[in-house]
């Protein structure tokens, strides 16, 4: 009996944790194709979205910044597949968030024609934070040498899908890739305000993205 009872507190208290981590988030899991055919993403009529037809991924393709509509945000995580393309400067994605408008955000983005990389420097530069429009990368890496960006684990291809997983904290944001345990880039939140809206970002050639799940802290 004693033994039972031993056995059992443990369980208990571990049922108890999880129940209590499920009722502080609300997780979102989100089909961007269908999001895009609803009409449930905002952007400009001069931007190019369109739908990615993909079982496995349904998804959008996309150039500039793509919000989400009635969805707000806080602290949290942020899990997406992205895809960029492999070609040099002209491939940069990742996920806007804390977004006021279009020119004020959050954001974590891919540089992925630096994946493969063999110069030093450049593979410091694949994953980047900003804080539009105060701390743009320029800033960042002018008074903060690679402290705002950083190199990817593990290697990556330039045309392949990543997974992306990112924890927003009101001090701290942590980016961890293809499940990774060893984060890719760990920041101080520069957002003093940390609300607003989810968005899909990229530019110039820009890019792919699905299997969009929004876990908000309550």
């Amino acid at each position: 009996m004693q033994m039972s009872t031993f056995l059992f507190r443990p369980l208990f208290f571990f049922c108890l944790l999880a129940s209590s981590l499920c009722q502080a988030q609300k997780i979102e899991k989100y089909n961007l194709s269908k999001l895009f055919s609803d009409n449930e993403l905002v952007y400009a009529p001069s931007q190019q979205v369109n739908s990615i037809d993909d079982s496995k991924r349904p998804g959008v393709t996309a150039v500039g910044i793509v919000l989400l509509k009635n969805v707000t945000f806080s602290t949290g995580t942020i899990d997406v597949d992205i895809r960029g393309r492999d070609v040099f400067q002209h491939s940069f994605v990742g996920i806007a968030f804390h977004a006021r408008d279009t020119i004020t955000y959050d954001c974590v983005y891919f540089r992925p024609f630096n994946f493969q990389s063999t110069d030093t420097l450049r593979r410091k530069h694949m994953v980047q934070y900003i804080s539009q429009p105060d701390y743009p990368w320029e800033r960042l890496r002018k008074e903060h040498p690679l402290e705002y960006e950083n190199g990817v684990t593990p290697s990556l291809q330039p045309s392949d899908w990543l997974h992306a997983h990112i924890v927003v904290g009101k001090k701290e944001i942590t980016v961890y890739v293809n499940h990774s345990a060893v984060p890719s880039l760990k920041v101080n939140n520069l957002n003093t305000s940390g609300n607003g809206s989810v968005g899909l970002w990229a530019y110039d050639l820009g890019g792919d993205f699905a299997n969009l799940e929004i876990s908000t802290d309550k």
